[in-house]
């Protein structure tokens, strides 16, 4: 692999990237002002987004933080919303294997469901096509890495111009977080037959949701997916 080769898989994955770098942006400052109206410190807004760097949980951690419940449970919950990246994770296993662990292990630290959404298309796109290797660790890096200055610099602006703004969802910047997991689930569209475990794991946390207090629905979503997954794919 020549180094202008590398350099135009990274190009490639952060120009796929840059639409959905460009709606991150609002929600982590919508963020990372929630954070600075419950108390967090820019350096403190800045550890989390940094340490963590996963939008969902950090949210919700902010949500419990303003009624100071117990560390352990927000801990428990970071956990389980966080609990899809074992999902992830496996998605791609089979892709990369056979890499050194001195990359991969670093590189599942970047791994964000936008980047990894978007990584993981371009793989089953390029296994489709009979491209080998079907996992281009240059596109991935191209297109997960970006997410992490966006994501933490934006949500440290988000606390710094979020008093002056005042109610910052009032300005509708929330609406990027739902709309960014529309798009990307239109990118990984395959058709109803494989859509089948994604419609499983939504009912099953939908039921949950509505039954039990936390977070727990995101685990038993994820828990059923993977379940259906198995399932229909043991019927074909």
């Amino acid at each position: 692999m020549t180094d202008e080769h590398v350099r135009n898989e990274v190009l490639r994955g952060l120009k796929d990237a840059v639409p959905v770098l460009c709606a991150v942006a609002p929600y982590a400052m919508v963020l990372g002002a929630l954070a600075s109206q419950v108390g967090l410190s820019i350096i403190e807004i800045a550890g989390m987004t940094g340490l963590n760097f996963a939008g969902g949980s950090e949210f919700a951690a902010i949500q419990m933080w303003a009624t100071a419940p117990p560390v352990l449970t927000i801990v428990l919950i970071t956990f389980l919303i966080n609990s899809r990246h074992i999902v992830m994770g496996a998605a791609l296993t089979p892709y990369i294997q056979n890499l050194p662990k001195r990359k991969v292990i670093p590189a599942l630290f970047f791994m964000a469901d936008e980047g990894w959404a978007i990584s993981y298309a371009d793989t089953l796109k390029r296994s489709s096509d009979g491209v080998q290797p079907a996992f281009g660790f240059p596109y991935y890096f191209g297109a997960c890495v970006p997410f992490y200055p966006i994501w933490v610099l934006f949500s440290v602006l988000g606390a710094v111009v979020g008093p002056a703004l005042g109610n910052i969802e009032a300005y509708g910047l929330a609406m990027a977080f739902p709309a960014v997991f529309l798009v990307l689930l239109k990118g990984m569209w395959r058709g109803v037959r494989f859509a089948r475990p994604w419609l499983v794991s939504l009912i099953v946390a939908a039921i949950v949701y509505l039954l039990i207090p936390g977070a727990w629905f995101v685990l038993s979503g994820t828990i059923a997916g993977m379940a259906a997954a198995y399932f229909f794919a043991g019927t074909e």
